[in-house]
């Protein structure tokens, strides 16, 4: 009887034990949450820069600055690449413009062809890595927004 007593005391310390951890992977969901929360913010901020290829030459800024004023006070990772993709579509447009006053050069379309393709391939790059959780920056972006 005594045994069956020391089983029965020890599969209720089991499922006690069972329920505690079972409570830990709910807060950590949570805190998974918030991070996915925030890493698909930020993977917005990025492919909102596709709105220049419907709205041009400003399309691609104003898309991901809304979202980044939207959304940068809810998470220090949102703030970051939001501004990131900003200063990312800000040079875009600038080497774009660039690229439209060559076009007398005969040069113009092949570079305005190379800055589209340049912003579309980066922009999928950094809407994958910002997806994932993972700190991206740009390569040749100036950055204006601090």
């Amino acid at each position: 009887m005594e045994e069956v007593n020391e089983n029965s005391q020890s599969s209720q310390d089991t499922s006690e034990q069972a329920g505690t951890e079972q409570n830990a992977p709910e807060q950590n969901q949570t805190n998974n949450e918030t991070n996915k929360d925030a890493c698909k913010w930020a993977m917005l901020c990025h492919i909102a820069g596709l709105a220049g290829y419907v709205i041009p030459v400003v399309g691609n800024i104003v898309g991901p600055l809304v979202l980044w004023q939207l959304k940068k006070d809810e998470h220090p990772f949102i703030d970051e690449q939001g501004k990131e993709a900003v200063n990312f579509q800000i040079s875009m447009a600038i080497y774009a413009l660039v690229s439209v006053a060559l076009f007398a050069l005969c040069i113009g379309p092949f570079l305005l062809a190379a800055v589209g393709i340049i912003d579309l391939v980066l922009l999928i790059v950094a809407a994958v890595k910002a997806n994932d959780g993972q700190h991206y920056r740009y390569p040749l972006t100036i950055r204006l927004i601090k």
